[in-house]
């Protein structure tokens, strides 16, 4: 049997680690969201769909897969891929084999807009982390993230 977990002193809580974590994700998220709505005209949601369909094979994915995927049931993820599909980004298709399975496909003004969006997503995210390492309470969490992308 395992020993307990004691913490060693001054140690932080698995609780306080996690709503330090949480509350990095939600300024980041807000930040990335800002960056893409400004310079791209597109949510945090439409590029993650979009950056799914260009990694996908042939640009589409069954409309269940994005919902797994970035963590939305499948009715919420049909708004942002119809949004997409207002822009032109993305349209939806129907499975030849099966005609209730809807494809999400890209279109290239989707893949372009993805590829432009990509660098902004990675600038935004690399300057939240930056300013929130320069905060003491921070910055271990910051630090054990980038530890963790090897």
């Amino acid at each position: 049997m395992a020993a307990p977990h004691h913490p060693a002193p001054n140690a932080v809580s698995d609780q306080e680690a996690w709503e330090r974590a949480l509350v990095l994700h939600a300024r980041a998220e807000k930040e990335l969201a800002h960056a893409l709505r400004r310079r791209h005209g597109i949510g945090l949601s439409e590029h993650r769909a979009l950056e799914l369909l260009a990694h996908s094979d042939d640009g589409e994915l069954r409309m269940q897969e994005p919902a797994d995927r970035i963590g939305l049931g499948q009715s919420s993820v049909t708004r942002p891929v119809a949004r997409l599909e207002a822009a032109g980004f993305a349209f939806k298709d129907l499975c030849p084999s099966d005609g209730r399975g809807v494809y999400a496909v890209l279109t290239e003004e989707g893949r372009s807009r993805c590829e432009a969006a990509r660098a902004t997503y990675a600038e935004a995210l690399s300057s939240a982390l930056d300013s929130f390492a320069a905060n003491p309470a921070h910055a271990p969490t910051v630090q054990a993230l980038r530890a963790a992308g090897g």
